[in-house]
C-alpha cells in the first residue's frame, strides 16, 4: 500500500468509507450479517449449521457466495488503466439494483447478494499477482498491515508506514458510523446515496486516475 499515490490513497479511502457505510447498513437489515465482512460471516455459517440447522445458514453462505462472485466478476471486467473504472462502476449498479429492491421487495435476500457481490467487484480496483493488495471492504488486512508498521516503527525500519493502513481502517469504521445514521432515513434512500458516491468514483477512475502507474503492496 506505500506504493500507492496519494490520488489512489484518497480513491482508496473513499471507497473504503463507502464500504463501512454499506455494510452497516446490510448489517442493520439483515439482522446481524454482514455484506462486505465474509469473516463474519463464515463463522457465522458453522454457529448456524449446528445450533439452528442447514436452513438457517443459508444467508450467511450465499451472501460469501456472492461475495466471491463479486471479485470474479470486477477481475474479468476490471484490470488496469480506465478498465479499472468498470470494475467501480459494476459496484454502483449492483448498489442502486439493491436501493430499489429495498423498496419493492424489502425482506427478499436478493438486494443483500447485490450488496456482497458489489463489495467483493471493489477489492478489485489493485490487483497485482493475481491477488487484491489493498483491503478496500475489509478491516481485517489492513489491521494486519497496520500491525506490522507499528512493529517497524518500534523497530526503527519505518516512522510513517503506519499512517496509510491507519487511514483506510479509519474510513472504514467512520463510513460505519454514517451509514448507520443514514439508515435511518430508509435502506433505499441510504443506498442510493452510497450508489450515486461509486458512480461519481467510477468516473473519477476513469477521467483522473492513473491505472496503470498504481502499485500497492500488502
Amino acid at each position: 500500500m506505500r506504493d500507492v499515490t496519494r490520488r489512489g490513497l484518497a480513491l482508496s479511502l473513499i471507497l473504503s468509507g463507502v464500504a463501512g457505510y454499506v455494510d452497516a447498513i446490510g448489517f442493520i437489515d439483515t439482522g446481524g450479517f454482514f455484506v462486505s465482512f465474509m469473516s463474519g460471516n463464515s463463522t457465522q455459517v458453522g454457529v448456524d449449521v449446528l445450533e439452528r440447522g442447514l436452513v438457517s445458514s443459508l444467508l450467511p453462505l450465499t451472501l460469501v457466495v456472492a461475495f466471491v462472485a463479486g471479485v470474479a466478476a470486477g477481475a474479468i471486467i476490471g484490470g488496469n488503466g480506465i478498465r479499472r473504472a468498470w470494475a467501480v462502476a459494476a459496484s454502483a449498479s449492483a448498489v442502486a439494483l439493491s436501493a430499489g429492491l429495498a423498496v419493492v421487495a424489502p425482506t427478499g435476500p436478493a438486494r443483500f447478494w447485490m450488496l456482497a457481490f458489489a463489495m467483493g467487484a471493489l477489492n478489485t480496483l489493485y490487483l497485482a499477482d493475481g491477488r487484491a493488495r489493498v483491503a478496500i471492504t475489509y478491516a481485517t488486512g489492513t489491521l494486519v498491515s497496520l500491525g506490522l508498521a507499528i512493529a517497524a516503527l518500534v523497530t526503527g525500519r519505518s516512522g510513517s508506514a503506519w499512517q496509510r493502513p491507519l487511514l483506510l481502517w479509519g474510513s472504514l469504521a467512520s463510513g460505519a458510523v454514517v451509514g448507520a445514521a443514514a439508515h435511518r432515513l430508509g435502506s433505499g434512500a441510504a443506498l442510493l446515496i452510497a450508489a450515486i458516491v461509486l458512480a461519481v468514483a467510477a468516473v473519477g477512475v476513469a477521467t483522473r486516475f492513473p491505472g496503470r502507474r498504481e502499485r500497492s503492496s500488502g
